[in-house]
């Protein structure tokens, strides 16, 4: 049992540490020599990258934006992967999932702010509610293409796997998926006030 408490602590540690990298906020920095935190929304996720970085070169834009995704993502599922190949008990590896969320949005790096938590959220997801996740990607890329609003979707997005998760994994416990729900939507409050007085911008 002391064994087990000791990897667990490990496994907590490491998924906070490195959720806490903030990629994109490095990727603008290095190859497009700007800092995303001072500029656009000050988001340091892959929406705010491809505003910000698209005003100098919109090639680089797509490409940073689109690997700062990436990351953000994979930065939860490897724990997640990780963590499963370990042979932790299911409430670790929602555990880590909800620690990856929080380590983006709430960064040791950035003096605990952080992104949205969107993309490290879908990745953790991917991982433990695969379906789930799979049809809240298709309703964020619907919605996204008809509305072009990145919050709006992204929230859309995120009720539709909360909601779906009672109907195709009932048997699972829905406290993890619901903190990591609560901890998105408590860092698009802004985007929400925004949307309420229509002045939330477009991705064009």
């Amino acid at each position: 049992m002391e064994n087990l408490s000791q990897i667990n602590l490990t496994l907590y540690v490491i998924t906070y540490l490195l959720s806490s990298i903030p990629f994109g906020l490095i990727l603008a920095k290095i190859f497009a020599g700007v800092d995303i935190k001072n500029e656009g929304s000050g988001n340091i996720g892959a929406t705010n990258v491809l505003r910000v970085v698209k005003e100098k070169d919109p090639k680089l834009a797509k490409k940073l934006s689109a690997v700062t995704l990436l990351l953000d993502a994979l930065k939860g599922a490897v724990m997640v992967l990780i963590a499963q190949s370990m042979g932790v008990p299911e409430a670790t590896l929602w555990a880590v999932a909800v620690l990856a969320v929080v380590g983006h949005t709430f960064s040791i790096f950035l003096m605990f702010e952080g992104g949205k938590g969107v993309a490290t959220g879908l990745g953790v997801s991917l991982v433990l509610l695969p379906i789930e996740s799979l049809i809240a990607l298709a309703t964020w890329f619907i919605v996204g293409k008809t509305l072009k609003i990145s919050s709006l979707s992204s929230l859309i997005a995120l009720v539709v796997l909360f909601a779906s998760s009672f109907f195709i994994s009932p048997d699972i416990t829905h406290v993890p998926i619901g903190l990591i729900t609560f901890f998105i939507i408590y860092k698009h409050v802004p985007n929400i006030e925004r949307l309420i007085r229509g002045e939330e911008k477009r991705v064009v």
